[in-house]
Order: structure tokens, then sequence, then C-alpha cells
């Protein structure tokens, strides 16, 4: 499987020395869950062009620094795209914080800023994903945009008590995307937070675990592999 991820932000400058890009952190980690995959980086955020949909067996949108509605000449591109592989139906496509916005943006749902502010931290989320039942994960989380209105032809997979819609599955296409980031270690997350510690940033939750299990990512890789490219 060739999965080309689409890089709509960079890593900020003072941490890239360490982790390098967020392309390389899904690669890192899906590579290891899914033994033969390839990957590929389209940066959009650096002038790349957008391919056909066929270019590659999956897409993966990663986060982004910015905003579904900032005036940036590769958003209406990358939104078309989405529609492009929504259309065809044939390419699984993954969205992770800006990924699962921008997708749901393109499909008919709309974006906001939180009216909670921005979030960074440890968040706990109630989702489906996985066994399919209900269940409370503990996740990283760092955004201030969020899912106000749900596209159609979706259903939620996972909320918080702030956020209703912070998973999404498509009905009628291949598309899962969350709002978490199963990539961020906690390490980068401590260090993203120190980062914006004079922003205005709400810290997750005080009694989250230290370490997170990869869960998250497994959810990507197994949607990922339970698809069959053509």
């Amino acid at each position: 499987m060739k999965i080309g991820i689409i890089e709509c932000g960079p890593v900020p400058e003072s941490l890239r020395a360490q982790y390098v890009s967020y392309p390389a952190m899904f690669a890192a980690q899906l590579g290891a869950l899914l033994p033969g995959a390839t990957f590929t980086t389209i940066s959009v955020v650096n002038g790349a062009a957008l391919p056909t949909p066929d270019a590659c067996d999956a897409w993966l949108i990663p986060g982004s620094r910015y905003g579904v509605y900032d005036d940036l000449p590769w958003i209406e591109p990358l939104k078309d795209f989405i529609r492009d592989v929504a259309r065809e139906k044939r390419q699984p496509m993954a969205g992770i914080c800006f990924g699962h916005q921008i997708i749901a943006e393109a499909l008919g749902g709309r974006v906001e800023k939180a009216a909670i502010g921005f979030r960074a931290g440890m968040e706990r989320y109630e989702t489906t994903l996985g066994s399919g039942t209900a269940q409370t994960v503990t996740m990283p989380a760092s955004h201030q945009d969020q899912v106000v209105v749900q596209p159609p032809d979706s259903e939620v997979v996972a909320k918080t008590g702030a956020c209703a819609v912070a998973g999404l599955r498509y009905t009628t296409a291949p598309i899962l995307s969350v709002q978490f980031h199963p990539e961020f270690s906690r390490a980068y997350l401590s260090d993203l937070i120190a980062l914006r510690s004079q922003q205005d940033v709400k810290p997750g939750l005080a009694d989250a675990p230290d370490e997170t299990d990869g869960i998250g990512m497994r959810w990507i890789a197994d949607f990922f592999a339970e698809q069959k490219p053509t």
C-alpha cells in the first residue's frame, strides 16, 4: 500500500531538529503497523501540487497551524481533492485534527473556533472506534477549531463534553477522521505546550496517563488495512 501524506503545516521551527515533521511521525508509526507500506509526502503548505486521487492507494491529511477558513492558495484545491477522493470511493482517506476539519468542511459540514478556547493536553474521548462499542480513552489534543456541524453521510465515532464531533466515519466513502493526535508522543505534546505557554492554552486532564499506548494509531492502521485498494 502506497500512502500519500498531504502536509498542511510544519512542526514549529524550534522543535524540527528533534521531531522533523508530522508526515515523518506518521510514516514511522504507521510503517511499524503496516509492514510493506510505503509513504510519500505532498507538501501543499510548501507549494506542491496535488496529484490525482489514484496516485496513491490511500491518503492521510495531518494537522496544521492553519484553519480551514484561512485565505491560503492551497485550501480550496485541497477541498476539491477531498471531494474527488470521496466521489471516486476507491482510495481510503484519514484526517487528523486539521485533516478532520477540512474533510468535514469539504463534504458539507462546518468548522469554527471552539467556544471553549484553545485545547492542549491529554483529553478524554468517548469513542466507538476499535471495538465498535462505547469506551473512554485518553488522547493527545491540540486545537482551537472544531467541527460544529456534522457533514451529511457521516456518523460520529468520537466526542468529548466540549467537542460533540471529535471523530467521523463516512457512510458513502472510505473516510475516517479524528480531532485528536494519535501521532503525538507525550514528549512532543509537552514540548508543544511549553512553546505555547504564552498563549491562552487550556490544559487537558490532570489525571491523564504519562504515555498513550498507541491505540489511536492502531485504529488508523486498521482502517487502512481493512480497505482493498484497486
